[in-house]
């Protein structure tokens, strides 16, 4: 079960990684890449960004838990 988990953990983990680098900063991002330049500025956040954040939100949980699984499963004896 460990080394599967350790699979998943660093797949996650890349793909956390790529999600938050997608995400607009002060200028740009995800908005600029398909387009939206200024005008997705001035009329608030897209559907892609909006779907980006629940993504990125539903990843990050996922990196959670196995993040303190594998910190429960490393701690406990065997």
């Amino acid at each position: 079960m460990l080394p599967f988990l350790v699979v998943i953990h660093v797949i996650v983990s890349a793909a956390l990684l790529v999600l938050v680098l997608l995400h607009s900063g002060k200028g740009g991002g995800l908005s600029d890449m398909f387009g939206g330049g200024m005008g997705a500025a001035a009329q608030g956040s897209t559907v892609v960004e909006k779907n980006l954040d629940r993504i990125t939100v539903v990843i990050a949980i996922i990196f959670t838990f196995t993040t303190l699984s594998l910190g429960l499963m490393m701690s406990t004896p065997t």
